[in-house]
């Protein structure tokens, strides 16, 4: 197939029946449902009480279309795009947007069997969620739908093992994990994964800080104060810089070279920064820091670590100076979320590209896609 145009972060919801068809039966009396909110809305309960929270930012991908405002909170299950969680209607919504394949992040339920205190109730909604992933949404057209399936980090590494090798059996060709894992991606405790997954060539992915189990300063989660959500949105735009450095330094790329990470939903406009400070840093303090690489930072940028963008127009302009950043980057739609580029991409392509070649203008939109997930 020949790829013009990939969407390197979109994302879905669960078809709304999944959990309560497909759990294990021992789960299936507590199955995550949609269910009528205060507000009108629909959302997912997970013990048969309304809904805390209902659809809203994550799923408003059409609202301006239908001539309506988004909305935060309070869309129906009927409001919602079919293409969030039918594979067809993906399909549809990413042809009328110009987008040739689309790598496909975790659905709301999902990214919440992290983080849920029953292990075993969290992990079967894991795994129910995977098989539908790629067994039913993907299977419409495996060549353009390129769902990660979820790992289980936090349960130990038999589990995580386990999972990775029956998704590598069912063809899954990336892997989604937590952005807030109870240990630190520079953790050797993860050095059989990072074998696993090189072994398989599979790359793995965050996407922000979402999923897992997060600690700390929580101040990007505090609804009770205005301004703190949106405050929220920009500073997660940052949240792959921890990780990244800390692997690099920490020499996780030079014991695993072949693996591969993606930070999603991150752009790209604070890379070239990075990596000079960096390769500073290395340069000044690696005579007294006993730092476990031969070389520069920088230059596991592209190599080994990935970053997924929207319409960044400082990170485009900052490729049309030093076409080397765009080893690093793929470009995005995120749909069907609140900063979706769907339906305009056409559009937004060309101004974003404008001055750029060819072979930059490839490698962004589709070339490193095609080469992380094996596509060609």
């Amino acid at each position: 197939m020949d790829y013009r145009v990939i969407s390197a972060d979109n994302h879905l919801m669960e078809p709304r029946d999944l959990f309560v068809d497909r759990l294990p039966r021992d789960f299936r009396a507590r199955a995550p449902r949609v269910m009528r909110g205060a507000d009108g809305g629909d959302g997912w309960s997970y013990d048969g009480s309304p809904p805390v929270r209902t659809f809203g930012l994550e799923a408003v991908a059409g609202q301006k279309e239908a001539g309506q405002a988004y909305k935060s909170e309070g869309l129906t299950w009927e409001q919602v795009l079919p293409g969030n969680y039918d594979g067809a209607a993906h399909l549809a919504d990413m042809d009328r947007d110009g987008v040739d394949a689309v790598v496909l992040y975790g659905g709301p339920v999902a990214m919440s069997s992290w983080s849920l205190p029953d292990r075993d109730y969290g992990l079967a909604i894991m795994r129910t969620y995977n098989d539908w992933l790629i067994d039913d949404f993907c299977g419409v057209d495996r060549r353009r739908l390129i769902g990660l399936a979820l790992l289980p980090v936090d349960d130990g590494m038999d589990a995580t093992l386990a999972e990775l090798k029956r998704g590598v059996a069912k063809g899954v060709r990336g892997f989604n994990l937590p952005g807030s894992p109870a240990k630190a991606y520079f953790d050797s405790y993860y050095d059989p994964l990072w074998a696993a997954a090189s072994e398989a060539g599979t790359p793995v992915s965050f996407h922000r800080n979402h999923g897992g189990r997060p600690k700390g300063d929580m101040s990007g989660f505090r609804p009770d104060i205005p301004g703190v959500n949106v405050g929220g949105i920009v500073a997660r735009f940052f949240t792959a810089i921890d990780p990244f450095t800390y692997m690099i330094f920490t020499g996780v790329f030079e014991r695993f070279p072949d693996l591969r990470v993606v930070g999603a939903e991150v752009n790209c406009g604070w890379v070239p920064f990075w990596r000079e400070n960096m390769d500073q840093n290395w340069e000044q303090q690696r005579h007294w820091a006993r730092i476990p690489i031969d070389r520069a930072p920088s230059t596991f940028v592209g190599q080994n670590v990935f970053v997924t963008t929207l319409d960044d127009r400082f990170g485009f302009a900052s490729i049309r100076r030093d076409p080397s950043l765009a080893d690093a980057v793929m470009y995005s739609t995120d749909y069907p979320h609140s900063v979706t580029l769907w339906p305009h991409s056409d559009v937004l392509i060309k101004e974003l590209t404008e001055g750029w070649d060819e072979d930059t203008r490839h490698q962004v939109l589709a070339g490193n896609a095609v080469s992380l997930y094996h596509l060609s």
